[in-house]
Parts: C-alpha cells; structure tokens; sequence
C-alpha cells in the first residue's frame, strides 16, 4: 500500500487481541458528517467494569457495578464534551484539560502540555486525544498522543496531527500496538481509514472487529456539518 492508501478499520484490527482505547475522527464519503467514534477495552476485572452513559452531550465511562470498582482513577472520566463549536474526545480526564483550557483561550495542543501518559507502569499507557474545530468552511480536526519516552516513564513525548477534513478519509489513533506484557505503545502517525455514509456500517464494523472478550464499549456519532444535527450509537457490552 503506498502513503495514500485507505484501509478498512475492520480490517486493521479483526486479528489484534488488544488495541486498547482507540479515536476515529474523519468525514463521511458524501461529505456532509463529521464523524467521531471512541471505544474501550479492556483486560482486568476492574477495566471490564464500564459502560458508557450520554449525559447533557457529555460521554461518560462508568461503573457497571459500582461494588466491584477496585481503582476508579484512570477508568472512570469523561470522554466527550462539547466546547461550543468544537468536540472534544480522548482516553482519559485530559477531556476535561482540554475543556477548561478552551474556556480560558488556551489551544488543545497547549492545553496538553500540563499532562503526560499515564502513571500505569510498566504500561506508561499513552494519552490519546482528538478535537474537532467546526467553521464557515466545515470543520478540520487535531489529533494528540502523549507517550513515555522510555520503559522507565522518566520524559514524554508529544505529538500533533493535525488535519483537513476530506470525504471518505478518517484517521485512527489507538493507546496499544498489541497485547503484551508490558504492552507496547501505539507507533507512528494516525492510521488512514474509510469512513462510509451509513453510521450502523460503521458502528458495526468497528464492535464486529474489536475482540469479542476484551471489548467493552462503543460510541459512534455523525454531525451534520451544515445543521450540526447528530446521529449516535452507543454500544456497552455490560447491559
């Protein structure tokens, strides 16, 4: 495949055990939806132990059994918000950086620079974000991770992606290469993938593909770029 190849999401992960928490964000075929797609997985009882929950436009992971919450400090946060005409979307409570950074005129690169991949050694799991910046012109979207530099967590690094929306192109970012034991870290630029028109291909191609014992959830949603009226799907495997 050369450097402009799309791939099928499907594809890329139907074989991979473990990719982790994983953000799609691109444009739909027709050019008419912006597309944002986020899910978790997860390997421990106390990871398993989510659901997604839609409360005020905001997404939330949450307990499914509140018993059973062993550390709630890294799985529990808000993944989605809106920040007026901007979506915000990433793998951990950088969500609500991001957001009170916007408020006070501060960028979502910059808002970054205060937080650093996750104190999970020896994972050091990257914190993975997305925004999407809607204008006159449609919308454009940024991309972020911020990962150990080495196996010890002594530095970060940071990388920026950012993009124009085209139709048919979205961009994939995930926290895991594969499982493992550490588990390596996501490697390179955000993967090129194929954005359909029709939100339940989607939704089902990605929950279809995602590993059937270590997925837990799914969220999907199509914003009209012209009305910003939105379509979702949700999708917790914990019912």
């Amino acid at each position: 495949m050369n450097i402009y190849g799309i791939n099928d999401i499907g594809e890329l992960i139907k074989d991979n055990s473990y990719v982790g928490r994983g953000i799609v964000i691109g444009k739909s075929e027709d050019g008419k939806k912006a597309v944002t797609a986020y899910f978790i997985m997860g390997r421990s009882q106390n990871s398993r132990n989510r659901i997604f929950t839609k409360k005020d436009d905001v997404l939330f992971t949450e307990p499914f059994d509140a018993s059973k919450v062993e550390d709630p400090s890294l799985i529990i946060y808000a993944a989605l918000r809106k920040y007026e005409n901007k979506i915000i979307v990433t793998n951990g409570d950088q969500t609500d950086t991001i957001y009170e950074g916007l408020k006070n005129g501060i960028s979502f690169h910059e808002s970054l620079k205060t937080r650093e991949f996750e104190p999970d050694a020896p994972n050091f799991t990257p914190r993975i974000s997305g925004i999407l910046n809607f204008d006159d012109a449609g919308f454009n979207y940024e991309m972020s991770i911020l990962k150990s530099a080495d196996e010890k967590g002594s530095a970060c690094n940071r990388y920026t992606f950012a993009y124009p929306s085209l139709p048919g192109l979205g961009h994939f970012i995930h926290t895991y290469v594969c499982d493992g034991n550490p588990i390596p870290t996501f490697q390179g630029e955000p993967e090129r993938v194929a954005i359909p028109n029709d939100i339940d291909a989607f939704t089902n191609t990605l929950w279809d593909a995602l590993n059937a014992d270590n997925k837990i959830s799914l969220y999907v949603s199509y914003t009209d770029i012209d009305t910003m009226a939105e379509e979702t799907r949700l999708i917790n495997k914990n019912k």
